[in-house]
């Protein structure tokens, strides 16, 4: 009887062990780096509403993961309330599966990123959104071709052009052209709010004319504290009927009409378009980039400034003026005088470099024709001495 009880009591502790023993192997596991997969990085893709369960076996499934068994504990042991959010995640190294548990509860997703710059077009969008392989622009260009997104505020509208805010967008790798045109047509309209409408519509600019106005304005100046500056330009010149001249709308005219070859003459300032501010009063058809928040609040709220001209100082900046006789000192002083200089120093430099070349040249050597492989040479005859 004895013996039986010791028998068993053995057994029992053997089990307890054993227990303990896997229960640390497991324990040790859910701390332990692991994949099995061989391609550089492996992503799985976690739907709404999964189970714990159905979480680890598709891990397991990808090579993230030992065994379901493995990643339960880590969730025990992570001692995680939270559930773990939807979405697809990226792996590229060994993990543990603690971290991995973690990972998912955070919601660390795998994200894209691109920015769009202020002051582009849609074309120019549409090679940003092929370079980064979300791809081809055409795509980019077909969805910006559809006005639905904004035919409440903007009934005139023939594309999306100005209404693609202009930011930074995280992205899920599934996302395609038509989910980002919403988003950045989301965020315009986030941008430019119900208190910047009102403030429009006080100003009786509706939201295409504010657009139109901000776009010239951010393509006219990369400098924040210039924009209301600027924006005051065209506002006073609207009020007197005065043509805009802005060289941007010009270009924008040649470029829809591929006409554009990167320097702006004096006959493309005569092009027969409606956005050619030079030959048209008043604001072109609509807008010509994407402006960002600083030039849509200039547009409705322009600096309360006389200014009626300004010229770049070719440092980024410009010198405004309220007359046309102010303004043509301005561009003597930054325009003409400069570039008279520098086209001076050219020539100068041309000068000193060909007069170098000149005293550095070796001398010119005298050849002589070389003699006919198939004659012998003669010697010369010679000189006959005169008789006496």
């Amino acid at each position: 009887m004895r013996r039986v009880i010791l028998i068993v009591v053995t057994l029992m502790a053997l089990l307890v062990l054993g227990v303990a023993g896997s229960a640390a192997v497991l324990y040790f596991r859910a701390l332990e780096p692991y994949r099995s997969y061989s391609a550089n990085e492996q992503f799985v893709e976690i739907a709404p509403g999964t189970s714990i369960a159905r979480i680890g076996d598709q891990l397991v499934r990808a090579g993230v993961v030992r065994d379901t068994m493995v990643f339960r504990v880590a969730f025990w042991v992570a001692g995680e309330n939270r559930p773990m959010k939807a979405g697809e995640y990226r792996f590229d190294r060994p993990i543990a599966p603690l971290d991995v548990v973690r990972m998912l509860v955070r919601g660390d997703v795998y994200l894209r990123v691109i920015t769009f710059p202020e002051g582009l077009r849609i074309d120019e969008m549409a090679r940003l959104f092929e370079q980064h392989g979300f791809g081809p622009a055409d795509s980019f260009l077909q969805a910006a071709r559809n006005t639905d997104p904004i035919v409440a505020i903007d009934v005139e509208a023939t594309d999306l052009e100005g209404y693609l805010f202009p930011d930074t967008y995280k992205l899920p790798r599934s996302t395609n052209a038509g989910d980002l045109v919403r988003m950045m047509v989301q965020r315009f309209e986030q941008t430019f709010g119900p208190d910047l409408r009102k403030e429009a519509e006080a100003r009786k600019l509706d939201v295409r004319q504010v657009v139109t106005l901000a776009s010239i304005v951010e393509k006219e100046t990369g400098r924040a504290a210039e924009r209301p500056l600027v924006a005051a330009v065209y506002t006073n010149r609207l009020k007197l009927r005065m043509g805009l001249q802005s060289d941007p709308t010009v270009i924008y005219a040649l470029l829809r009409a591929g006409r554009y070859t990167g320097d702006l003459t004096r006959e493309d300032l005569a092009f027969d378009s409606p956005y050619n501010t030079y030959r048209f009063a008043g604001l072109p058809p609509g807008p010509i980039a994407s402006p960002g928040a600083r030039s849509l609040t200039a547009a409705v709220r322009p600096a309360d400034v006389p200014y009626l001209y300004f010229v770049s100082r070719n440092d980024g900046s410009h010198q405004f003026a309220t007359s046309l006789p102010e303004h043509n000192r301005n561009v003597l002083q930054f325009q003409v005088l400069p570039a008279r200089e520098r086209r001076l120093q050219a020539a100068a430099l041309r000068s000193k470099t060909l007069a170098v070349d000149s005293r550095e040249a070796p001398p010119a050597k005298v050849t002589r024709a070389p003699a006919d492989p198939g004659k012998t040479p003669q010697a010369k005859p010679k000189p006959r001495r005169r008789r006496r």
